[in-house]
This record gives C-alpha cells, structure tokens and sequence, in this order.
C-alpha cells in the first residue's frame, strides 16, 4: 500500500523550503529515519529524514523548485514495488540531447536519454526539441519555430517555451557557410546559472535590509599594537588550551563592553507595534564566508563567556557553517553581527544590517601604518598595528551620534587591554 509523505513543520514559523537536491531516486529502498531530500529554509538548510522503511516510488519536486510544508513530497510502496510513473521524470529524462551528459550537485554523473538530433530553420515539425517540450508547447498554445532555443545546439527546453514572449521571433534563415565564416571562431556566448538555494534566500535577505532599515556607515581606525602584543603573550597558553586565539574574541570582548554602555544598539525595532526592544541578552552573530554563501551563527549569551570560550564557538560554529551542519538553533536569536574580512585585505568594508538587528560590525585588516603620535611633547612619526573598524546602522532606531560614541566605547577596549582584560 503506497504511503505519501508530506513535507512536515520544521518550525520557527517556517512555511515553506526550497529542494536542494534528492538523496534518492524513484526505485531506491531506504529504511526509516534515512536522509531523502535536502530542504532550505530562510533559516537553515536541514536534511529530510524516511517517515518509513520502503521503496520510493515517486519523487515530486525538482532541485530549485518550492514547497510548502504538509504537501506531498514522496510516495513509499513496499519493498520490491515497482516505482511509479512520474510525469516530471519522464519530461527530466525526454529532455536530454544526444550523447549528453547531466551532472548533478553532487558532481555524479548520470548518462542521458538519447534523442534523434535534427535541425530547425522555420519549421515546427524540425526544431530540435524533446516531445516532452513539444507536448509543453502545443499545451500553452507556442509555435515551437517562433522560440529561439537555449539549449545544446539551439535545443528549445521547457524554460524557453514558458519564458516566450510574443514578438520575439527566432531566426528563421541558416547561418552563412561561406569558407570566410567558417574561419571564425564562434562566441563563447555566455553561462546561466539558477539563482537558488541559499544564494536566493541572501539575496533575498539584504533586499530586504536596504529596502527597509535606512543604512548610515560610521568609520574609525583602532591603534592595535597593544592589543597585538597581548595576544602574543597568550597563545602559548591558549594553545596549551587547544584554542586557536584571533583578533575576532578580543574584538567581541571589546563589542559587549560598548553595548553594556549603549544598549540602543543591542535593540531590535518592532514593526507592528512600533516599540523599541531592549534585549537583555547579548548574542553576537558572526558572519562566516562558505561555499553556499556569507552565513551567520549565533554565540548565545556571549557577554556571559570568557576570552578563551569565545574563540573555542567561533571556531566550532565557523566549522560547522562550511559543512553545512548548522542547527536551526545555531542562526537564530542573534542581537548583534560582526563581519570579518581582515584576513581578505582591503582598507574597509560597508557591511549590509543583519536585519532586523539595527547594527552590523565590520572588522577589518591589522597592518604596521606610519602614524603621528606625540612623545615627550613632541610629534613624531612612529610604526603602529592600525585597523579599520566600520559600523552600518538602522537610522531609524540609532543616531550618529550614538554610533559614533559606541564605536569610541569599543576603540578604548581594544587600544587599552588591560581595560579589556579587567572586562573579561
């Protein structure tokens, strides 16, 4: 007896997820609690286990495409039962060209459905395309001779016939074959690729940022030297430890001193209500650069952790990011954002709000700059370790002023350690 499975409630008012790929095709068994599908939310991206031991006889949804939680996302039969037809895999499988081959997000490599190759020049009857496209084409009413394919050699796929407009006409003459024209090197053309998975839901996500929280940027560089030197004197016992001690926990350290001092900053602004809420929670988000795209863990209750437990999460969670083992736990809750770039260069960045936080912190390069400082009452040219420090802001909820006199907070922290250690 076949059994439909629904996509079920992942919770945090997640509604709906994106297919990231299939673990498994029309045909294969698996047991219970067995990883299907890979699903993203706005949220996280988290692998869908087996409701059931079966054979999967049908797969509905494709990588890229949308589903809603409590629709029907497989069909489990019993083992040994023949997989059902399905329309979208027959149409996957029509849709190959001759010899072509399809690799999917994995880098596996599957060998596609063969089709007759022929050549189309004005007429319907010999445009290159698979019957499923044709059938696509007769159903929304399109004359295949008028699309001009995007696919291996001018194929016409399914996407070219939906994104048809009238009008656009494809060429209906053959390309010269003089010998001067076959002497010239055809473009290279250009490469589409989806905007999907969590690249979408980051765009998505600072669209939604600059549309709404009015951004200001605040900048100010941070004499370093003192704190480089201390840094030094601890990682032999950090090591001794098994952490690996950055810039970024001192930076933190210095981070919470300042929104302890101005907490409007510490502050998230309720829409509906039009209140200002105080968190009294400090959790800082720190942005992590991976394969998929810029994501951002959380550490809970930083203001509560020492120097060395801060270095210890930031790794731990940075690890996690790139292998793409982050709980939904893990990338809620954040009250405040630090972005690092140093280890990339540039003078400094802008950073775009982790909505609908009100503050981001950019963190930028450490390197020796010739600045002027006075000694013994004069002024003099000396080598320092400079920094940037930049701040983007929601001008709605903070004043420049109030930026300005935080990012001041955080420079005393971190050009004065001891102030910093006796913070700790």
């Amino acid at each position: 007896m076949a059994y439909e499975f629904k996509l079920p409630d992942i919770g945090e008012g997640v509604h709906e997820g994106e297919i990231v790929q299939w673990l498994v095709k029309p045909g294969d068994f698996v047991k219970e609690d067995q990883a299907i599908v890979e699903v993203m939310t706005d949220k996280v991206t988290a692998e869908i286990p087996a409701p059931v031991s079966g054979v999967i006889q049908e797969l509905r949804g494709k990588a890229g495409e949308v589903i809603t939680v409590g629709s029907v996302i497989a069909v489990f039969g019993e083992k040994g039962a023949a997989p059902a037809a399905s329309e979208k895999s027959a149409e996957k499988a029509a849709e190959a060209s001759p010899s072509e081959l399809k690799t999917n997000g994995n880098g596996r490599t599957a060998t596609a459905t063969i089709t007759a190759p022929t050549e189309h020049y004005g007429d319907a009857s010999k445009v290159l395309a698979a019957p499923a496209t044709r059938k696509l084409a007769r159903t929304l009413g399109v004359d295949l001779s008028q699309v001009a394919g995007s696919g291996p050699r001018g194929r016409v796929i399914p996407e070219d016939i939906r994104n048809f407009q009238p009008g656009s006409v494809a060429p209906a003459t053959r390309p010269a074959t003089s010998a001067a024209a076959a002497s010239v090197i055809p473009s290279q053309g250009e490469r589409r690729v989806p905007m999907s998975g969590l690249r979408r839901k980051i765009a998505e996500h600072l669209v939604k940022s600059k549309q709404t929280a009015p951004h200001f940027a605040y900048v100010e560089e941070v004499d370093m030297s003192r704190l480089v030197a201390m840094r030094e004197e601890l990682m032999p016992l950090a090591e001794a430890e098994g952490v690996k001690l950055s810039y970024l926990p001192f930076v933190m350290k210095a981070v919470i001193a300042g929104l302890r001092k101005y907490p409007i900053l510490n502050s998230q602004l309720d829409e509906k209500t039009q209140e200002l809420v105080y968190k009294h929670d400090i959790n800082l988000g720190v942005a992590v650069a991976t394969e998929q795209g810029l994501i951002v863990p959380v550490i809970k209750q930083a203001d509560h952790k020492n120097l060395f437990t801060l270095a210890t999460e930031i790794k731990t969670l940075a690890e996690k990011a790139r292998n793409g083992k982050l709980t939904l736990d893990e990338l809620k809750g954040g009250t405040f954002t630090l972005t690092s770039i140093g280890s990339i260069g540039g003078l400094f960045g802008i950073p775009i709000i982790n909505y609908p936080e009100v503050a981001i912190m950019g963190v930028n390069k450490i390197e020796k700059r010739p600045v002027v400082r006075t000694i013994n009452g004069h002024d003099q040219i000396v080598i320092r370790e400079m920094m940037h420090l930049s701040i983007s802001c929601d001008h709605r909820v903070v004043d420049g002023a109030e930026a300005a006199l935080f990012v001041k907070e955080v420079i005393q922290y971190l050009e004065n350690p001891t102030r910093l250690i006796a913070a700790l």
